[in-house]
C-alpha cells in the first residue's frame, strides 16, 4: 500500500504546492493565460501523440475492447450532463462542462504512468486506446456542443462546417489522429523530434497541476455548487461500475486490460475539464472545484481500486 500512495501522492502535492504560491504571491491571474495554452496546444498534443505513437498498431485492433470502454466514458457523460441540465438546472454549454467532468478522467497526466507502475508493459495497448478513442468522443462532443449553444443563429450548413473544423482541427484531435497514423504506417519518428516531444509531454503534469492550485488559490470558492458532488460521484463510482458491467458483457478479455479499464475509469476528473471550461468561459469556478475534490476524494477511491488490483481482489 506505501508503494502505491507514494506512486499517486505526488500529482495531489503538486496541487498543495500551487495553492501555496497562488495564496502567498498573489500575482495577476492573467498570467495563467500562457500557461494554459502551452498546455492546450504544445504539452498536451506532444503527450497525445507520442503515446500513440510508440505503441504496436497491431494490438490496437480490439473493437470490443474500444466499444465497451468508449460506451462506458459516454454513459457517464450523459449521466453527468442531463443530470446537470434537469436537476441542477444548469445551461446547456455549463452542462456540456458537468459531462465532460463525469466522463473524463485524468487519463493523460496519471493514467499512463500509475497503470504501468501497476500492472506493468502489458498495459501499454489497452491505455492507448483508451485514450485514444476516449479523447475522439470527448473532443469531438464538447466542441460539437459548444458550437451548438454559443446563442448565434447560423444557417445549417456554415454551422456543419465550422463544426467540422473545430473538431478536426482542435489541437488533441490532430495530435491523436498523427499519432495513429505514425503507428500504422511505422514512421520513424526523429531522435531530436521525440526527444523534443518528451520535453514537452513530462511538462503537462506539472504545469497542468501546478496551474491548477493557483487558480484555486486565487479564485476561492465560498460554496460547493451542489452539482459537484454528483457530478464526482459519477465520475469515481458509476464510471468504474459501468466500465465492469461492460467488459463481462463484450468480454472476456485478458486480466491486463480489464484491469487497466478499471484503472483508468477510475481516475479522477481530469485536469483537462478546467483547461477547456477556461478555453469557453463557461462553468469555470465548478470545474475547479470539481477537479480539486474529485482529486481529493480519490486520494481514497482510487488508491483502493489500485490495491484490489494489485492484490487480486477484483480480477484474481
Amino acid at each position: 500500500m506505501i508503494d502505491i500512495l507514494n506512486l499517486a501522492l505526488p500529482y495531489f502535492g503538486l496541487i498543495f504546492i500551487g495553492y501555496a504560491c497562488g495564496k502567498y504571491k498573489r500575482l495577476p491571474e492573467a498570467g495563467l493565460e500562457w500557461m494554459n495554452f502551452f498546455l492546450l496546444y504544445v504539452s498536451l498534443p506532444a503527450l497525445f501523440f507520442r503515446t500513440l505513437a510508440k505503441t504496436p498498431f497491431e494490438q490496437l485492433n480490439n473493437p470490443p475492447f474500444v466499444i465497451a470502454t468508449t460506451l462506458a466514458t459516454a454513459s457517464a457523460f450523459f449521466l453527468s450532463m442531463f443530470g446537470a441540465k434537469f436537476i441542477a438546472k444548469l445551461s446547456m454549454r455549463e452542462s456540456a462542462m458537468a459531462g465532460l467532468g463525469g466522463g473524463y478522467g485524468n487519463i493523460g497526466y496519471m493514467g499512463p504512468g500509475l497503470a504501468l507502475a501497476t500492472l506493468g508493459a502489458k498495459a501499454t495497448a489497452p491505455v492507448a486506446l483508451i485514450f485514444c478513442f476516449d479523447t475522439i468522443f470527448l473532443f469531438t462532443t464538447v466542441p460539437l456542443l459548444m458550437v451548438l449553444t454559443d446563442g448565434e443563429r447560423r444557417p445549417l450548413l456554415p454551422t456543419i462546417g465550422l463544426v467540422a473544423r473545430q473538431i478536426l482541427l482542435h489541437p488533441l484531435i490532430i495530435a491523436s489522429y498523427f499519432g495513429a497514423l505514425v503507428a500504422a504506417f511505422h514512421v520513424p519518428v526523429p531522435v531530436a523530434l521525440d526527444n523534443t516531444f518528451q520535453f514537452l509531454q513530462s511538462a503537462a503534469a506539472p504545469v497542468a497541476l501546478f496551474a491548477l492550485g493557483v487558480t484555486v488559490a486565487l479564485r476561492p470558492f465560498e460554496r460547493v455548487p451542489w452539482e459537484v458532488p454528483g457530478v464526482i460521484a459519477v465520475k469515481l463510482i458509476l464510471h468504474p461500475l459501468i466500465v465492469l458491467g461492460l467488459l463481462m458483457l463484450l468480454g472476456p478479455f485478458p486480466m491486463e486490460w480489464a484491469a487497466t479499464a478499471l484503472l483508468l475509469a477510475s481516475l479522477p476528473p481530469a485536469l483537462n475539464v478546467f483547461v477547456i471550461a477556461r478555453q469557453y468561459d463557461t462553468w469555470i469556478e465548478p470545474a475547479s472545484t470539481l477537479v480539486l475534490i474529485g482529486t481529493f476524494v480519490s486520494v481514497v477511491t482510487l488508491t483502493s481500486v489500485m490495491w484490489m488490483i494489485k492484490n487480486g481482489v477484483i480480477f484474481p
